[in-house]
């Protein structure tokens, strides 16, 4: 399956500055960061190999191929890439079949934001069929794109999944507001030229030019996100 894309460009009113939102999902979206750590755990332990939790900060938020690459090699698991990839990917594909939790806020911004026909795209380093398998809990109809991390060339903390959301949205990169929670997807949006609201889940990120740090979702709204925007224009224009 692969991305979903709008039949035209969606735009908020004529006037407004903010054109789309683009949400990253595990950590951010939906409380999974926990899950993938202690599927890494498991799926090491079943291999004979212990993860440090000092590595968990390491791995979070990167793209499977980093993930479990580093895993790789920091254990000297026997195993291969693909092979890691199938180990960690069905299991956890299991876990959120269950069902899984919002981060607090989420739902209220996702409807505040649908009330008010902002486009919406939910950008993702997981593969597609995580992906999917998560929308069944949260709902598709909060989102009008989506871009998996099996679907792009280079994945976060690359720039092309944020710069492949605002295209099919139409919509220029400055005025997009991201709301990430790891070091990989702020860098992959900053990459991109959007304007980054940072949740951190399990590692800190420090407030820089152009970003913004909450401590919840629940700190963000539709006013939040339009003065974001607002502000970075203004900065761009002096």
């Amino acid at each position: 399956m692969t991305s979903t894309v709008p039949a035209s460009p969606t735009r908020t009113a004529k006037g407004a500055a903010l054109q789309a939102v683009l949400l990253d999902m595990d950590g951010t979206l939906v409380d999974t960061e926990g899950f993938w750590w202690d599927v890494e755990v498991e799926v090491f332990a079943d291999l004979g190999h212990r993860l440090d939790e000092a590595w968990r900060e390491v791995v979070v938020g990167g793209p499977m191929t980093r993930s479990a690459g580093y895993l790789m090699e920091a254990t000297g698991a026997d195993v291969t890439l693909d092979e890691l990839t199938v180990l960690l990917n069905d299991p956890f594909e299991k876990r959120i079949g269950r069902g899984v939790p919002l981060m607090p806020g989420a739902a209220r911004l996702l409807a505040e934001l649908g009330r008010h026909d902002i486009p919406t795209a939910l950008v993702s380093a997981s593969h597609r069929r995580i992906i999917d398998r998560v929308l069944d809990s949260v709902g598709r109809h909060h989102f009008a794109l989506t871009v998996a991390g099996d679907e792009v060339t280079r994945t976060k903390p690359h720039p092309e999944p944020y710069l492949t959301a605002a295209r099919g949205f139409g919509a220029e990169p400055g005025r997009c507001a991201v709301i990430e929670d790891t070091a990989t997807g702020v860098a992959a949006a900053e990459a991109a030229g959007c304007r980054v609201v940072a949740v951190p889940s399990v590692a800190p990120i420090a407030p820089a030019e152009g970003r913004v740090v909450v401590s919840s979702l629940e700190e963000v709204d539709l006013a939040f996100l339009r003065e974001l925007i607002a502000r970075g224009a203004a900065e761009h224009a002096r």
